[in-house]
C-alpha cells in the first residue's frame, strides 16, 4: 500500500519514498527471558523500547539494559548516531510516536515495538526526516497504514512506502537546524524542571519520611535514637560539618525525641497520626456522555483524563486534550476544580501525578486532592509519591487495578506541626513557581515549533523567517 504523501510542497521539491533516502529500515525483539534478564544497571548496552519514544523527545525513564551476550543477539537492531526511532505497535498514546536517539543512550539496541530508520545522510537528513514523522498531518497519514486492529501496528514496509517532499540537502539541513535548537531548549527546560521538581522531592522526604532535622536535634540533644533510625542517624553525624543546618527559626520547630506508633512505626514526638481523607478534601469525576455535542462541541474548559497526565514533562498541567462546554461541566459532580488542585490518577495506570495549573474538570480516572491552608499543593503531591506504594496496595480489580476514594481516604497521613508546614510550604511555593515559570515558556516553545513544522515543510515559511523567529527568542 503507497498513500500519496499528505503534506502540501513547493513543485520542485520531488516525492520520494522512505526507502528510497535510508539505508536501513527495521525493527528489534525482545531479549530471551524478556524483562526478568534485563540489569538493574547499565553495564553497556542499553535496550530502547516503546516508552522511551516521544515526539521529538527521548525519555529516559524506565530505560531498560541488557548484557553484550543479549546484544549480540540482537546485532541487526543495534542503534547508531542519528538514527530515528518511530513507535510501530501500541495505543492511541504511543502509536507512531517519533524522536532521534540521544548519542549518550548508544550503544543501544531496540526491541520489537520500536523501529529504526537510518537516513542516508549524503541525500537526507534525520532532522528533517523526523520533522515529517512528526508533521501534525502525517500523524493520520501513518494512522491509514494500521495493519493491528484495535491496537495499532504497522510493517516494514509500510514505512518503507512513506512518500515525502524531499528539498536539496542543503535546505534539509537548515529546516533540521531551526527545529533541534527549538528541541533543545525544550529539553533543557524539561531537565530544568525535573531538577527543580527533585528538589522539592527530596526536601519532603527529609523532612517528612526520613526525619532529618529530629535527627539532628536528637543527636545535638543527646537524646536516644529508635534503632529503625539508626542507620539514617549515623549517616546523619557522619556528614559532620557538610551537613548543613537549617536556619534556627525552622530548626526549632521540629522536636529532638521519637515516640512509637502502631500505625507507622516510629515518628517524631508532638506529631499525630490522621488519615489523608480527614486532612484534605479529595473528589473524582466523570465523563459526560461523549455522544452529545451539547458537551463537548466548541468546548472551552479542560478536561482532564490520565491519557491527558501520561504525556506531561513535568509536574504542571497547563491544558488538556479535550475541552466541555459549560453543560459538559455541569454533568460532571465535582464541576471545575481549581486551579492548584493537586491530580492523580487512580486506575490505567495508578500514580500519575500532576498540579493542574488552570481550573478544570476530571475524569473518573482521576482522585483529586484540594490543597488547604496546611498543605500545599507541591506538599501534597510529594506526600502522595512518597507514599504510592500504600495506595498501589489498596487497589483492587479485575481487569486492571484502581484504587477507589473510599479506599484511598483511609491511608495514614502524619500530621507535623504548623510551623513546619508552614516552612515547607514557602520553600515548596518558591520552587513551584520557578517550575511554572519554565513550563510556561516552554509550551510556547512548543507551539512555536510545532507551527514551523508544517511551515518549513510545505515552503510556506522559509529558512531565513523562521531564523530570525529564533534570534528573536535568543536561541
Amino acid at each position: 500500500m503507497v498513500a500519496e504523501s499528505p503534506i502540501p510542497h513547493p513543485d520542485d521539491w520531488p516525492v520520494v519514498t522512505l526507502s528510497s533516502i535510508c539505508t536501513k529500515i527495521g525493527s528489534g525483539a525482545t531479549p530471551k527471558g524478556g524483562q526478568s534478564t534485563y540489569l538493574n544497571e547499565r553495564i553497556k548496552y542499553s535496550l530502547v523500547r516503546s516508552q522511551n519514544v516521544f515526539d521529538r523527545h527521548f525519555s529516559f525513564d524506565g530505560l531498560a539494559f541488557i548484557s553484550n551476550r543479549q546484544a549480540s543477539e540482537l546485532k541487526s537492531a543495534e542503534l547508531k548516531a542519528g538514527d530515528l526511532l518511530l513507535n510501530i505497535t501500541g495505543d492511541g498514546i504511543t502509536f507512531a510516536r517519533a524522536c532521534q536517539v540521544p548519542n549518550s543512550v548508544l550503544p543501544a539496541c531496540v526491541n520489537q515495538h520500536v523501529s529504526i530508520i537510518r537516513p542516508d545522510q549524503e541525500i537526507a537528513d534525520s532532522n528533517f526526516i523526523l520533522s515529517f514523522l512528526t508533521h501534525p498531518a502525517v500523524k493520520p497519514y501513518i494512522e491509514s497504514f494500521n495493519a493491528g486492529g484495535s491496537r495499532r501496528a504497522i510493517t516494514k514496509g509500510h514505512i518503507e512506502s512513506f512518500e515525502l517532499p524531499l528539498p536539496p540537502l542543503e535546505t534539509q539541513v537548515r529546516i533540521g537546524e531551526v527545529l533541534s535548537a527549538l528541541d533543545q531548549k525544550i529539553d533543557l527546560n524539561h531537565q530544568i524542571n525535573a531538577t527543580l521538581e527533585s528538589m522539592a522531592q527530596a526536601l519532603f522526604k527529609s523532612w517528612f519520611a526520613d526525619f532529618d532535622p529530629v535527627i539532628d536535634n536528637a543527636l545535638a540533644a543527646g537524646n536516644p535514637i529508635p534503632e529503625a533510625l539508626q542507620a539514617r542517624a549515623d549517616a546523619r553525624a557522619a556528614l559532620g560539618d557538610q551537613c548543613k543546618p537549617l536556619p534556627d527559626h525552622i530548626r526549632q520547630q521540629f522536636p529532638d525525641r521519637f515516640v512509637g506508633t502502631e500505625e507507622m512505626g516510629w515518628v517524631p514526638e508532638g506529631w499525630h497520626i490522621s488519615t489523608i481523607g480527614e486532612e484534605v478534601e479529595t473528589t473524582g469525576g466523570g465523563t459526560p456522555s461523549t455522544k452529545n455535542p451539547d458537551f463537548w462541541d466548541n468546548g472551552v474548559h479542560p478536561f482532564c483524563t490520565p491519557k491527558d497526565m501520561s504525556q506531561l514533562k513535568s509536574l504542571a498541567l497547563t491544558d488538556t486534550e479535550r475541552h466541555l462546554t459549560d453543560t459538559g461541566v455541569q454533568k460532571i459532580s465535582s464541576g471545575q476544580l481549581s486551579k492548584g488542585t493537586v491530580l492523580m490518577s487512580s486506575r490505567a495506570p495508578i500514580g500519575y501525578l500532576a498540579i493542574s495549573d488552570i481550573p478544570v474538570s476530571v475524569n473518573q480516572g482521576i482522585i483529586a486532592m484540594l490543597p488547604n491552608e496546611n498543605y500545599g499543593p507541591v506538599y501534597l503531591l510529594c506526600w502522595a509519591k512518597t507514599n504510592m506504594n500504600q495506595i498501589t496496595d489498596r487497589a483492587n480489580g479485575s481487569t486492571f487495578q484502581e484504587i477507589s476514594k473510599k479506599n484511598f481516604r483511609p491511608i495514614p497521613f502524619l500530621v507535623p506541626g504548623k510551623g513546619i508546614l508552614d516552612a515547607f510550604n514557602g520553600r515548596a511555593e518558591a520552587i513551584y513557581s520557578r517550575i511554572l515559570l519554565t513550563s510556561e515558556q516552554t509550551d510556547a516553545l512548543t507551539k512555536l515549533r510545532d507551527t514551523l513544522i508544517p511551515k518549513l515543510l510545505s515552503g510556506e515559511l522559509r529558512v531565513p523567517e523562521a531564523e530570525r523567529k529564533l534570534e528573536e527568542l535568543a536561541l
